[in-house]
């Protein structure tokens, strides 16, 4: 985790990685405040980026930030703060600050094998909110600058990992080896908890395996559960990139409603004017209000 970024790179890295998030700015001042209008900073569970003025303010909007992100409040809402003794600051102006709550992404993929399919697919996921877990035992073949939502794993047994690895999650098997590409079908149909299981190749491979499950004793249900070949059959080409694309818009087809925690919400114009209104509070009201949030 860099903790260095500015605010607008930390809320692209948040982005990348999916991760829920708040985004603070300064919309309104009076008299003395620590930080002009349009001030920024980002706050995610376990750290911030960038800053409002620091102080008991900054702490105060962190607190209220981390709030709403542990109740997956992902809204838009404004706080007014006078900066008097209450707040243990004495500038003695005040500021109106926004919160937009981003929900972040929960998406995870597991993808087993690291050859030219699997990089290419690294370069489009590499974009999109997914987080993302590489899986090979060939440790040579990982891509050597993997995108921040992409973890690699060397393992020298991929099919006694798969169980933990996949739980819950998408899966993509897109390994080098028919054999390796059956035993992980098995695990995972015997763990049966994974969100979904994709197989790359032909027909005639997925018939081959077919025929070798149900010999196994799995159900048509189970073997149907593996979609093999794997991506949309309506994108063409065999060009590894061009593979790429279609498991990725296979991926996005029945991945989107899961992609996010929550609505994605801006905030229309009105809404912000509703917003400043309410927070031009008269003083009495505003000091108790300032009271209240020690």
């Amino acid at each position: 985790m860099n903790r260095n970024l500015r605010w607008f790179e930390a809320v692209a890295d948040c982005e990348q990685r999916g991760e829920p998030y708040v985004l603070v700015t300064v919309v309104g001042v009076t008299g003395s405040v620590p930080r002009e209008p349009s001030s920024k900073m980002v706050i995610t569970g376990e750290y911030t980026w960038d800053t409002i003025g620091g102080g008991h303010l900054e702490y105060l909007v962190t607190a209220r930030a981390r709030e709403q992100l542990a109740a997956s409040r992902f809204e838009t809402v404004m706080e007014h703060f006078p900066l008097g003794a209450s707040l243990g600051q004495c500038c003695g102006g005040s500021v109106s600050v926004l919160l937009e709550g981003q929900p972040g992404s929960d998406a995870r993929l597991v993808v087993f094998g690291a050859g030219h399919v699997a990089q290419a697919l690294m370069t489009v996921m590499g974009q999109l909110p997914w987080q993302v877990t590489l899986v090979d035992s060939r440790a040579e073949v990982f891509p050597a600058d993997l995108a921040p939502n992409i973890e690699a794993v060397h393992t020298d047994d991929p099919v006694g990992d798969a169980p933990a690895l996949c739980r819950g999650r998408h899966v993509l098997i897109l390994t080098h080896n028919h054999q390796l590409d059956y035993d992980l079908c098995r695990a995972l149909l015997d763990a049966g908890d994974a969100a979904s299981v994709g197989l790359i190749g032909s027909q005639t491979k997925a018939d081959r395996f077919r025929q070798r499950l149900t010999h196994r004793g799995y159900s048509d249900a189970q073997i149907a559960s593996i979609r093999c070949p794997v991506g949309r059959s309506n994108v063409p080409g065999k060009r590894p990139m061009e593979v790429a694309v279609s498991i990725t818009a296979e991926l996005l087809s029945f991945g989107t409603a899961s992609t996010t925690r929550g609505p994605r919400r801006g905030v229309s114009w009105p809404q912000l004017r509703d917003l400043m209104k309410q927070g031009e509070m008269p003083a009495a009201q505003t000091s108790q209000s300032a009271v209240e949030t020690k």
